[in-house]
């Protein structure tokens, strides 16, 4: 009998997902650090989904390096503070070829038997947040925070969703223990479109990559962060003997072979004066770069001889960071204008005479709101100095009140909306100021432009002009007007044909029929984004059940804390909102959830159990999913089981299920096939 032959079922099985495992892994390495890819995208996806199936059917098969742990985990209450096994050392900062030179003079006279051409390793600094990773025989472990350098925030669950972070290493002989440091970072692309995504929904923008980095590294849903779809340069190595030994150079080519990125435009430099000329040069080109750079991490090449140097309180004596100049510039102020986003939000923008910073010309900067304005003290024809956050976002850096005129006046935000001429209210606990007025053409327009966005109702053709058109001649004032539009009438507005009135027409038609976690999304509720429609929307499976929960059983739902929940409950309780709620209900709009309708049938036939506490479903409402998606909750285990879906402190069925092979959920898996029901 041969060894094929002897195979089992389950054998065959483990065997498929090891071998799906290593597939992904390769792929992913090729794409994410190579950036070779060797993988079509679908059928990457096809394999993903058959190990994402075979895991779901069999759970003991998941191991911590599959590429499907890399997200899912359960939100976290808080952060745990860790010990680094060694410590994050800050760098010194130079900002001058002088303050450089004296760096190199004082290491130079702690080991004066150096030869004069000792070599230094020039890399670029990348402007984010810096991690530790913990490895533990090759496997990732642990990943925290910088923190104060002693000890830091665990973040695990939060740096598993980064794709070029290795869950495993890149090798057959791994270390007992390897200590990883680099920087997490958003792209310049990927931070520009999380911001378009924020102010879309009235959220505070980022300032810049570096501050929208390490907030996402904070946040307690890793799937947030995932979706935020976080970068990182690994750049230091710590390990046993052979591991972490070697010179600077060459452990940035053993990061590299291990599977980690590295940032490509290292050089080797035998004399200061090649160092200056690197920082020039990159001085010069680093806005070419898809990311940001603050400056050039200068470091002795010999290990030896950072050894021998070792370290002050707070740095190396071995590196030091030459930073790029601050690139600012004085202007004149010449007015504040006042925007009002869908929320009511009122934002304060400076508008000032035009001046060129990083390479554009800016002549506006948001001023976020009453406290910046009162900080700054501003006031009309003021000379005012302006830098790019980041290199991206313009801002108000300071006042040069020595220059300002006799008859300057204080700026403050309006007591009245500037759109509707309603007094405008601020909460205690906010830093913003709002236009209450439901029916202010801002709030309106802002509303109607959110409702068509594409991870919304995805009306295509209805743009921020046309919205515009249709509220200033007054024939939308709420979203409910949209299905209420016919051609002719879309005819009739400027540069608008009657084919692209067919065409809105019909796209307006065909959102009657996108699902209700969209519908939700589209309401454009304070917090909640397109994630926590999806989460309410499966736990509350109609309006109306969602608009009659209590404060507490939202916020029992996955993913939803007690301030998205007062959002929520807020809002249903207005009486605009109802009425709006009323008007699309007899539009036609999914207001049945899609548990209720579309996954009717999903997991029909199937039997589950529930046992033990779910970290934030009741009992009732993993039923209620459960049920709503077609399967059936028995009470007992039995050999017609499909599956268990166990807790905390999950008693005799858990025993019961293991013993008869069934396969078992927890939560988060549970919500996944659910998600996957919903199709």
């Amino acid at each position: 009998m041969t060894a094929s032959e002897t195979t089992t079922p389950a054998t065959a099985i483990a065997q498929r997902a090891s071998e799906l495992r290593q597939l992904l892994q390769q792929a992913s390495y090729a794409y994410y650090i190579l950036d070779q890819p060797v993988m079509e995208d679908s059928v990457y996806d096809r394999l993903y989904r058959e190990l994402q199936d075979l895991e779901q059917q069999h759970p003991d098969l998941i191991t911590s390096d599959s590429p499907t742990q890399r997200v899912g985990e359960q939100p976290a209450t808080g952060f745990e503070s860790v010990q680094h096994r060694v410590p994050l050392y800050s760098l010194e900062n130079a900002f001058n070829a002088e303050e450089l030179e004296s760096w190199d003079q004082r290491w130079r006279k702690l080991a004066p038997d150096i030869p004069a051409d000792a070599g230094y390793v020039c890399e670029l600094k990348i402007d984010g947040a810096a991690i530790a990773l913990s490895y533990k025989n090759g496997l990732l472990v642990r990943g925290a925070t910088r923190g104060d350098g002693t000890r830091g925030e665990e973040i695990t669950a939060n740096l598993r969703t980064i794709k070029s972070i290795p869950l495993r290493l890149q090798t057959d002989q791994p270390p007992e223990w390897l200590e990883v440091r680099g920087e997490a970072f958003l792209s310049l692309t990927r931070f520009e479109q999380i911001n378009t995504e924020r102010e879309q929904r009235s959220e505070a923008l980022f300032a810049n990559p570096r501050n929208a980095a390490a907030g996402t590294l904070r946040q307690l849903d890793p799937r947030v962060v995932a979706e935020r779809q976080l970068d990182f340069f690994a750049y230091t190595l710590h390990g046993p003997d052979g591991w972490g030994d070697l010179d600077q150079a060459e452990s940035l080519d053993r990061l590299q072979s291990l599977g980690f990125r590295v940032e490509p435009h290292r050089q080797i430099c035998s004399t200061l004066a090649a160092v200056e000329q690197y920082f020039s040069d990159w001085d010069a080109r680093r806005r070419d770069l898809p990311y940001l750079t603050d400056g050039v991490v200068v470091k002795l090449q010999s290990r030896r001889l950072q050894d021998e140097l070792g370290f002050t309180q707070k740095f190396p004596r071995w590196a030091i960071a030459l930073k790029y100049p601050a690139d600012e510039a004085p202007t004149q102020l010449q007015r504040v204008t006042v925007q009002v986003g869908r929320t009511g939000a009122l934002t304060p923008v400076a508008e000032f005479t035009p001046v060129s910073l990083a390479g554009t010309t800016v002549s506006r900067a948001t001023l976020h709101n009453a406290d910046r304005l009162r900080e700054l003290d501003l006031h009309i024809g003021d000379t005012i100095v302006v830098r790019k956050a980041g290199e991206i976002i313009p801002e108000v850096v300071r006042v040069l009140t020595d220059l300002r005129p006799a008859t300057a006046q204080r700026v403050s935000l309006p007591d009245h909306c500037p759109e509707c001429g309603q007094p405008v209210s601020r909460a205690e606990d906010e830093a913003v100021t709002r236009c209450v007025n439901s029916t202010c053409p801002a709030i309106v327009r802002g509303a109607l432009t959110h409702w068509a966005s594409r991870d919304a109702l995805d009306i295509e053709g209805l743009g921020e002009k046309l919205v515009d058109q249709l509220v200033s001649r007054g024939l939308v004032n709420a979203i409910a007007d949209l299905y209420r539009l016919d051609v002719p009438l879309l005819a009739s507005l400027e540069r608008f044909g009657e084919k692209s009135a067919q065409n809105l027409v019909q796209a307006i038609d065909k959102s009657r029929q996108q699902p209700w976690s969209r519908v939700l999304y589209g309401l454009g509720i304070r917090h909640v984004g397109a994630v926590n429609a999806k989460n309410l929307a499966a736990a509350f499976t109609s309006v109306e059940a969602l608009a009659q929960a209590t404060p507490e059983e939202l916020a029992a739902v996955y993913g939803i804390g007690s301030e998205i929940a007062d959002a929520v409950h807020q809002w249903f309780a207005i009486g605009v909102n109802q009425d709006l709620v009323a008007a699309l209900e007899q539009a036609g709009l999914q207001l049945q959830g899609e548990a209720a309708s579309l996954r009717s049938q999903a997991l029909a036939g199937q039997t589950f159990v529930l046992t033990g506490t779910l970290p934030h479903l009741s009992r009732n409402e993993a039923k209620a999913l459960i049920e709503a998606a077609g399967g059936k909750v028995s009470g007992s285990v039995s050999k017609k089981t499909s599956y268990v879906v166990a807790g905390a402190e999950a008693g005799s069925k858990l025993e019961k299920a293991i013993a008869l092979g069934i396969p078992q959920l927890d939560e988060t898996q549970l919500l996944d096939l659910l998600a996957q029901a919903e199709g």
